[in-house]
């Protein structure tokens, strides 16, 4: 009995360590192991179904700080002719005052908007960590599915009692190949959690091997027993989600069966497309007349990269990270459909104002003064096209008071309509001297 507390025990931590990734991973384990004993409770415990179900909640619960990145890339859209053109007025001035000038400038634009330069990338902050977690939950699937742990209990246990037993199962991962495989060791012997992520990501191949093993032949009929249980949860679609998609072709050729081999390659195909098209699907950002800055191409090259390497990947990885890969994909493009159709609609004098009011209330939460953003709201890109030195209010006062009386000179009446015409003619007479 205390054998098999011990074991349960290092299934449950047959998890993620990473600092913060493995906190978030521990929290979505509860969701991804809720909806397997759902599953089960209906009959269809199945790991690959698990996984579509698990994307679809996450996806659907980050649907709002997906609106909010949206909000602030449609913003982005109409604040950039701004912004770019600040960056050309001061193109070829690498001096600090520019440069602090520039920055001065920039930030009264947003500022103008009433969002953040830095909003874009906290919507990032905060999905990242979420998405690496999502990932390792379905990475390390037995440790965050008690049921599936649970399987590779007895085998476990029997392994563990075998001398040597660290040793075979290295070797074995050498023969095999297995590159992503590494045992955990604790005072140079595996550990039971490591046992149980090496047993859940063996295929259906590996475990005939495994069975052949002659130090572990004394329980050869768990061996099977334990596998005809695990493919049964991990069948998706006739492929064996453990297994690489690879490995599927080759066996589905040798076999004949090439229906499988058809799946098994849809998995990277599909993995593209589906990302791909999501990116497309995603608003894309404006460019100036000079072209794209470099942060746009990179972005832009990265976008279309991104898809190819997913399917490369996906061709030497677990078929059940490309279920997860094409899952999110499919689930984001329909998201992001509905949130175009949704930006279309959205009012942006209006999104200015809210976010402008919404500045305004942090400022005074902090005891910050507050900034003149009426005022700042009525300024247009007339204003940053011209080139020069600030003008203090002084001086401006002082211009307007010498244009004044240069238009009034005269003996005509002031405000007459007969001195407002000989004031259009006399700004005529100066131009022309220009």
């Amino acid at each position: 009995m205390k054998l098999k507390e011990e074991i349960t025990l290092n299934i449950f931590l047959t998890k993620s360590t990473m600092p913060i990734i493995g906190w978030i991973a521990n929290i979505l384990g509860y969701l991804i192991s809720g909806i397997y004993w759902c599953l089960e409770k209906i009959g269809l415990p199945n790991i690959g179904l698990s996984i579509i179900l698990f994307t679809l909640i996450m996806y659907l619960l980050m649907t709002p700080l997906q609106i909010k990145q949206q909000k602030f890339s449609k913003l982005n859209n109409v604040m950039m002719p701004e912004i770019q053109k600040v960056q050309q007025k001061y193109k070829n001035k690498k001096d600090q005052k520019s440069q602090m000038k520039m920055q001065e400038e920039t930030s009264a634009i947003y500022e103008k908007y009433g969002v953040s330069p830095t909003g874009s990338c906290s919507q990032l902050l905060i999905q990242m960590p979420i998405m690496i977690a999502l990932y390792q939950v379905i990475y390390h699937v037995p440790g965050y599915i008690m049921s599936i742990g649970n399987i590779f209990q007895g085998l476990t246990a029997k392994i563990v009692g075998i001398t040597g037993f660290t040793d075979i199962i290295q070797a074995f991962i050498t023969d095999e190949k297995m590159t992503s495989t590494k045992l955990i060791l604790d005072n140079g012997i595996a550990t039971s959690d490591s046992i149980v992520d090496f047993l859940y990501k063996l295929s259906p191949s590996q475990w005939i091997d495994f069975g052949k093993v002659s130090e572990f032949s004394g329980f050869s009929d768990l061996i099977s027993s334990t596998s005809s249980r695990i493919a049964n949860v991990g069948n998706f679609l006739g492929m064996n989600i453990s297994d690489t998609p690879l490995a599927i072709v080759k066996q589905g050729w040798s076999n004949g069966s090439y229906i499988l081999v058809f799946g098994a390659i849809m998995i990277p195909f599909l993995a593209w497309f589906t990302q791909w098209l999501n990116y497309k699907l995603m608003p894309q950002p404006q460019t100036n007349t000079d072209g794209q800055s470099t942060m746009e191409s990179s972005m832009k090259s990265m976008n279309l990269m991104m898809p190819i390497m997913s399917a490369v990947f996906c061709i030497s990885f677990p078929v059940g990270v490309g279920i997860y890969w094409i899952a999110g994909a499919v689930i984001r493009s329909v998201q992001q459909i509905i949130i175009n159709k949704h930006m279309e609609t959205v009012d942006m004098e209006a999104l200015i104002r809210h976010n402008q009011e919404k500045a305004k209330k942090k400022r005074e939460k902090k005891g910050l003064p507050a900034q003149r953003i009426t005022q700042q709201a009525s300024t247009n890109t007339r204003s940053i096209d011209n080139e020069g030195n600030t003008v203090s209010r002084e001086e401006k006062e002082e211009a307007i008071k010498k244009a004044t009386e240069y238009y009034n000179s005269g003996s005509l009446k002031q405000g007459s309509i007969a001195s407002k015409a000989n004031m259009v003619k006399q700004f005529d007479e100066k131009n022309k001297k220009k």
